[in-house]
């Protein structure tokens, strides 16, 4: 595929145009200047809405590599990667997963989280390698993040993922991306000329996050990680959490402050363990065999635990 950018492309980019709204921006007061950003952003939602069937085929795929043992990798440039980065870093302690199973990759490393390296995106090879190094398999994810859907460094991974038989997703804001080519699921967020011509941190970047807090979030709730509205299995690694950890279990089991924390203690400092075992009245090595069997859900360890007690009488 040839990545080389051109004048002419630029110009047939939507993320490129001008925004006819706001040929003047720069000639009204501060407060007319937020309600024209104001009044950009609230479209995105709308982008977002007509892509729901596409991003819930995308979960599912996800679900399924997480439950056979893959991991999801997001991979993107600039504003984009350092999104996927936010929300790989933010599912180990929201979710209690492991953190390889969701990861970010940048062009430029880490240093580019802190500070622009643009010209690393040109690098055709460079998440080809970095993948490689990660050992990223065909039972593993890649979703490819780039506002404009032009970027050697996300394309060339893409089409590497894609060679090895791999679940490949694509977000993007313009209709004519090139990693759609080489996606089985490609989310086309039409969020229209940025605010300012090309600055795509704006409205596009606010479509990409809000797809990707769907991605992560759904897939996790489908995995267990949620009980009711309730992040069951977040790790409490602060004075904060561990005073949410208790709380949540009072509000998914409606005890008492003291039995909540006497189980979380007893349970390892584990939630949804010590939500089970409030709810059904049993040991911790009971509550740990259950989750086991069900592989996450409360739900379907409640239905167990009654399914078995009845055979049993």
């Amino acid at each position: 595929m040839d990545t080389n950018i051109t004048q002419e492309m630029l110009a047939s980019l939507t993320t490129e145009q001008r925004n006819e709204k706001t040929n003047n921006i720069d000639e009204l007061s501060v407060l007319d200047v937020l309600k024209i950003i104001n009044n950009e952003d609230k479209t995105v939602p709308y982008a977002v809405e007509k892509q729901l069937p596409t991003i819930a085929r995308l979960v599912q795929d996800i679900v399924v590599s997480f439950r056979q043992g893959g991991r999801l990798f997001y991979i993107g440039a600039g504003t984009s990667g350092r999104l996927g980065v936010l929300d790989a870093s933010e599912c180990p302690p929201t979710f209690g997963v492991p953190r390889t199973m969701v990861q970010g990759l940048i062009a430029g490393g880490k240093e580019a989280l802190v500070r622009s390296i643009e010209n690393a995106e040109d690098e055709y090879e460079g998440g080809v390698r970095e993948l490689s190094e990660l050992h990223f398999s065909k039972k593993d994810v890649l979703v490819g993040i780039t506002a404009s859907g032009q970027a050697p460094y996300v394309i060339g991974a893409m089409e590497y993922a894609k060679q090895l038989g791999s679940v490949v997703g694509a977000i993007s804001c313009n209709k004519e991306s090139k990693t759609f080519a080489c996606a089985d699921h490609a989310i086309f967020l039409d969020v229209g000329p940025e605010v300012i011509t090309g600055s795509t941190r704006l409205k596009a970047g606010t479509a990409q996050k809000l797809v990707l807090n769907m991605l992560s979030t759904a897939s996790m709730i489908r995995l267990g990680k949620v009980y009711r509205n309730l992040m069951v299995d977040l790790t409490p690694v602060n004075n904060k959490l561990v005073e949410r950890s208790k709380r949540l279990i009072k509000q998914a089991t409606a005890c008492s402050e003291e039995v909540a924390e006497t189980a979380f203690e007893a349970s390892g400092r584990k939630p949804k363990l010590a939500i089970l075992m409030i709810l059904l009245d049993i040991d911790v090595q009971t509550a740990k065999a259950l989750d086991a069997q069900t592989n996450g859900p409360i739900s379907e360890s409640i239905r167990l635990y009654h399914a078995t007690k009845s055979q049993a009488q």
